[in-house]
């Protein structure tokens, strides 16, 4: 992957150079039908208007990507994930295939690639492989020739010419990817809302969009469950520093292109004065949280890695973990799962762990959530967890569980309370005042 990218400018210009390379991403509802194609299309036709060269990473239509997994649960129960690759990527090649006709209806200069033709290189960990390498140079030939370029997101190819999958928001994670690789001027994520809210506008009337987030606080949100982006493609940007802005769009295809700059949500890599002043930026919450708990451990050097080994080898991701105090030799570890990997997290541990390591007993609720407090601001005020769990304690919330960094908060609740949660500490940081 090139990573000769010249240093970000400041994130506030809205001034974009002539020619600038602009990557658009366009999520599954924005692909969700014929119209919505056509739209895109249509927006995508602007910038290239404007003279700016454009590269498309459009994800399946809505509902594509289930019904083929349905499709392949249908033949078989145990599925090889190899051939769940090869059927999954085939939604995005759809997408690839619609966009480039419509652009070529409106006049525009089209040529579509599939991962594994650009090549975007990845390891061999079907349904969740990570980008190795990108090669630019076929593609770069098309944008130079002033072709919009449209590649399948979410697919890539490994050492053995297997088509592979990034997982479940993989697109995001290939548009940051190619952004950084082409040493793009800006990526821009179009999805169904508009921006990045300071709570889940479902949950709280009063969530308020911001204008900008850090790219540090954008990873926590999204790895906390926000899913405006994918946890990788964060890092991507992160890393790589790629400008990127989240935009909706449902808006008006035709809309300036000055104005729809200023619409949506900047990521940004600086923390100004403006931002420190909000302590906390906002709330996030992850529903499908599971909670499994080894109780009597012997609390010996290695019990950790004894207990998570088996559950890492089986490729489940930890998140929340808590050691107690020993008592007489002996001690309780808690961790938590995704609620999907929770059956299989306790297989793993009732079939191996328990009797290798004498746990007194193994038990769990997959029941739980987990809600968070993220701001940049953390790191220079004081009494965020105190107003947080004072809050809680006033609506009857009881903590399971509490981790924290530099600039998150977060606290494990049953999940019947997971949404009065939100809105009682969206309330108590005055969030909806900006």
């Amino acid at each position: 992957m090139r990573r000769d990218a010249a240093p970000s400018q400041p994130f506030t210009t809205l001034l974009i150079p002539a020619m600038a390379l602009i990557v658009h991403k366009y999520g599954g509802t924005s692909m969700g039908s014929i119209e919505r194609i056509r739209n895109v299309a249509l927006r995508v036709a602007k910038w290239h208007r404007a003279g700016h060269q454009m590269m498309v990473v459009p994800s399946a239509m809505a509902g594509e990507t289930n019904r083929l997994l349905e499709l392949a649960y249908a033949v078989s129960v145990q599925l090889e994930p190899r051939e769940l690759d090869m059927i999954a990527a085939t939604g995005e090649q759809i997408s690839i295939g619609l966009l480039s006709l419509a652009l070529k209806e409106l006049g525009v200069g089209a040529r579509s690639y599939a991962g594994w033709q650009v090549p975007i290189k990845t390891d061999s960990t079907f349904t969740k492989a990570r980008i190795i390498e990108i090669d630019c140079a076929r593609v770069q030939c098309d944008l130079d020739a002033g072709q919009v370029v449209v590649i399948a997101g979410f697919q890539g190819v490994d050492g053995e010419n297997n088509i592979t999958t990034l997982g479940r928001g993989g697109s995001d994670t290939s548009a940051l990817a190619l952004a950084a690789a082409f040493a793009a001027h800006e990526c821009l994520i179009y999805t169904d809302v508009d921006g990045v809210y300071t709570a889940d506008p479902r949950i709280v009337d009063q969530a308020r969009r911001l204008e900008c987030i850090t790219c540090e606080e954008m990873l926590e949100m999204a790895s906390l469950g926000s899913k405006v982006l994918h946890t990788r493609s964060v890092e991507f940007a992160g890393k790589y520093r790629v400008k990127t802005r989240v935009l909706s769009s449902l808006t008006d295809p035709a809309m300036p292109l000055e104005e729809e700059m200023q619409s949506g949500t900047l990521m940004t890599f600086e923390e100004d004065k403006t931002m420190e002043q909000a302590v906390v930026s906002g709330i996030a919450h992850q529903r499908d949280e599971a909670r499994i708990a080894l109780l009597g451990v012997p609390d010996t050097p290695g019990i950790a890695y004894q207990i998570l080994g088996p559950i890492a080898h089986a490729h489940i991701d930890v998140d929340m973990i808590v050691q107690n105090q020993s008592v007489q030799g002996r001690t309780d570890f808690t961790f938590t799962v995704a609620r999907s990997d929770y059956a299989r997290a306790l297989d793993i541990l009732n079939a191996s762990v328990k009797t290798q390591i004498g746990a007194h007993q193994v038990v769990g609720d997959p029941k739980v959530s987990k809600v968070s407090a993220v701001g940049v601001g953390m790191r220079s005020h004081v009494g965020v967890a105190s107003t947080m769990f004072r809050t809680l304690a006033e609506e009857g919330i009881n903590i399971q569980m509490i981790s924290t960094s530099e600039i998150k908060i977060s606290v494990l609740i049953d999940e019947k309370y997971m949404e009065l949660a939100v809105r009682a500490l969206h309330k108590a940081f005055a969030l909806e005042r900006g």
